[in-house]
């Protein structure tokens, strides 16, 4: 018989209810608690479960007992799930990832480590996901595309073969990427948008086909950048 795998969650929101309800009915894992950074830190308990401080995580749940997921949602470009992500690597634990078991995955599709897959994605031949990943329901990843780390797609995103959308992108609702385009890192692409072009870094995107808008994902986020972004329609 199988060690039972011991999970605990970071996140008290929306989706950390969600992930504990597909890690429970749809994975060996078995969710034991919640951890939330003590200024957003709203309830005690969840489903039953403790909510601890996130900052008292090694304390209550050390490393090497216990696995981790992040559970955080797409807020500022990922941001927040990102750096929290980072925390739980830096304490040295394994987080894990949660593949639907109705996702159609092919055999050669390499997926990375706090990603979620939710079901009905259908993943091709050679795809690749990044660590920190979320792909919510019904998307078409097409052959050999590339989904870099810390990337939101939505739901029933259709992206074609040979792609690439980069690093911490977001991906609206029935947006399609079509074949071979290059998605810029910080990227938001909105609802209903068909990109049949590459995208410059730390834009937003809509229409058909999509065009960037006048304002920088950074600034509509009010995310701090070393560097300028030079905006050319």
């Amino acid at each position: 018989m199988n060690k039972e795998e011991l999970l605990v969650l970071v996140g008290d929101g929306e989706f950390a209810e969600i992930a504990y309800e597909y890690f429970t009915y749809d994975s060996p894992y078995r969710v034991v608690a919640f951890a939330a950074e003590k200024e957003y830190l709203v309830k005690e308990t969840l489903y039953g479960l403790p909510v601890i401080p996130f900052e008292e995580i090694e304390q209550r749940y050390p490393s090497d007992q216990y696995k981790v997921f992040v559970a955080i949602n797409s807020t500022k470009l990922n941001r927040p799930r990102t750096r929290l992500y980072n925390e739980v690597k830096n304490k040295e634990y394994e987080v894990v990832s949660y593949i639907s078991s109705k996702a159609f995955v092919w055999r050669n599709v390499k997926i990375g480590e706090n990603t979620f897959i939710f079901e009905n994605n259908v993943l091709q031949h050679h795809v690749e996901v990044g660590n920190n990943v979320i792909m919510w329901s019904g998307n078409h990843i097409g052959h050999r595309s590339v989904i870099k780390d810390n990337s939101f797609i939505t739901s029933h995103v259709v992206i074609g073969g040979r792609c690439e959308v980069g690093e911490s992108s977001f991906l609206g609702i029935n947006s399609t990427i079509n074949d071979m385009i290059k998605i810029g890192k910080d990227c938001f692409i909105s609802s209903g948008a068909v990109v049949n072009k590459n995208t410059k870094e730390g834009y937003i995107y809509s229409g058909n086909p999509a065009k960037s808008m006048a304002i920088t994902s950074y600034r509509y986020y009010e995310i701090e950048v070393d560097r300028i972004i030079s905006w050319k329609k």
